[in-house]
């Protein structure tokens, strides 16, 4: 075998591991920006330990992006003992800011409890929606590459036809992710006026990634980098997925009311499950149109990619539909609370029925996209989202108690729950809140797209160079911990210094 048909093979036929234990990987990281949220108030304002954002960035990336590597590699069968640590180590912390609060300093647990439930929050976005999409891009970018080292557990590679792998939320929780933001969450009234107008709009927006996708198309064959056959097909990859999926969904947008973008992706997951039983759409997507697995022709070529694109319009229409919920605005700490509590709930009904969708119908299967995969997406993706909620709140918490605490990506406190900002009374001095945001969550999620290419363009040449099938442990854990660190490093940079790539 040459040395492509062995990478091909080392990633190929993999049946994923149990939904419980990806579940408890996706919650490590947010405890670990709990965690952060924590040392950031301890050291800065308790030990007078002054921020540069060379400090900055190595607290982020040591709290946040070297544990989630450790997880994905080495520690990945002692995820239990990672938690319950962590855990620990933020109860810790917890514990000693408490101790040293400078504001209410004489009053019981309980009165102080109740002072804050009556405060209000501000920010200009949800920094939960921030985090999630941070986490999802820099899992991606860390599985992307360990992938291809023998130190990466294989159970947690993208699984052949049933079963789930790590990486197979990564790409759904990516779609999730940005449907959370996209324009018609953020930005209402751009649907108002000529559907024409918005639509020409929405195809505007896609020549990027069409730029993207024919781009990593040609330098893929030119070089001729290893390809997952049955991930995409021939020709197809994520970049296409995600456009069609920009192109269909503003077409639904015209027809259907956007805040019943709930009942769009129910209705489409299950006509296209309903497809895959009861017509031969299966059989097409496994063994293309003669039934023997023929790549000739373009639908045959790719026929995993392009029909799978309707769960994945699904999916986003599940983001939008929860970004809608979570933007709405709620000011106050009791309905952001509820809020957090609502989701956690949602998707305990969406694991429920995964497990009967599983049992009484078909198993997940990230390569058709059908229900249970769907379903699994979107419960997945609202446990994290919860999970960052609830931190985001502990943390405000915890803010609550320093006079003038400010950590970078959470909610700014305000003093009295008032509709009008002029007579609101935050709880930090104007000056800390205008500093600049030395953060490397913040420049991860402006920076994403930069993130992104930058990761793709740095595994391609590492595995060019590194033979990467017959690495040790140790050489493996220093290569990809160097990739982030670069990769991180460059684009946070770029953010303090306020450069980006702007296409529409």
């Amino acid at each position: 075998m040459s040395q492509k048909q062995m990478k091909e093979a080392f990633v190929s036929n993999l049946n994923g591991t149990t939904v419980l234990e990806i579940t408890q990987g996706l919650c490590f990281p947010a405890f670990c920006i709990l965690c952060r949220g924590f040392l950031i108030i301890f050291s800065q304002y308790l030990c007078s330990f002054s921020h540069t954002w060379k400090t900055r960035f190595f607290i982020d990336f040591v709290v946040l992006i070297v544990p989630m590597v450790a997880t994905l590699t080495i520690w990945a069968s002692f995820i239990l003992l990672e938690l319950l640590a962590v855990i620990i180590f933020g109860a810790g912390l917890f514990y000693q800011i408490y101790r040293r609060r400078t504001c209410y300093a004489r009053l019981p647990f309980q009165k102080i409890l109740e002072k804050f439930l009556n405060i209000s929050l501000e920010s200009e976005y949800i920094p939960a929606i921030s985090c999630f999409r941070v986490i999802t891009c820099a899992f991606t970018a860390i599985a992307i590459l360990a992938v291809d080292f023998p130190f990466f557990p294989r159970r947690f590679a993208k699984t052949e036809l049933y079963g789930t792998g790590a990486m197979d939320f990564g790409v759904g929780g990516f779609v999730f992710g940005t449907a959370m933001v996209c324009l018609e969450v953020r930005r209402r009234k751009c649907m108002e006026g000529s559907k024409l107008h918005y639509f020409t709009n929405s195809l505007y927006s896609v020549w990027p990634l069409v730029f993207l996708g024919i781009g990593r198309l040609a330098i893929i064959k030119s070089i001729g980098y290893q390809e997952h056959l049955t991930e995409y097909g021939v020709h197809w990859n994520f970049f296409f997925t995600i456009i069609v999926v920009k192109l269909i969904t503003p077409l639904l947008f015209i027809i259907f009311p956007l805040n019943k973008s709930w009942i769009i992706a129910l209705s489409v997951t299950v006509l296209y499950q309903l497809a895959l039983d009861f017509t031969s759409l299966k059989r097409l997507i496994l063994y293309g149109t003669d039934g023997s697995g023929t790549r000739i022709g373009l639908l045959n070529a790719n026929r995993e990619g392009i029909i799978s694109t309707l769960g994945y319009v699904a999916i986003h229409m599940a983001g939008v539909q929860t970004g809608l919920y979570v933007h709405k605005n709620r000011s106050h700490i009791k309905d952001l609370i509820k809020v957090a509590c609502f989701l956690l709930l949602a998707a305990i009904s969406l694991f429920i029925s995964l497990y009967v969708v599983q049992v009484n119908v078909e198993a997940v299967s990230r390569r058709m996209a059908n229900l249970a995969f769907c379903i699994w997406i979107v419960a997945s993706s609202l446990i994290l989202l919860s999970s960052l909620l609830l931190g985001d709140i502990i943390l405000s918490f915890a803010k609550f108690l320093i006079k003038g605490a400010l950590v970078p990506c959470s909610w700014k406190l305000i003093q009295s729950p008032v509709t009008s900002k002029k007579h609101s009374e935050y709880l930090i001095p104007e000056a800390e809140r205008m500093e600049p945001r030395l953060c490397l969550i913040t420049a991860l999620n402006r920076k994403q797209l930069i993130f992104f290419l930058l990761s793709n363009i740095t595994t391609g040449l590492i595995n060019l160079m590194v033979d990467t099938l017959h690495s040790s442990t140790l050489w493996a854990l220093f290569v990809v911990n160097l990739y982030m660190f670069s990769n991180c490093l460059i684009v946070y940079v770029l953010y303090l210094q306020d450069k980006t790539i702007q296409f529409w």
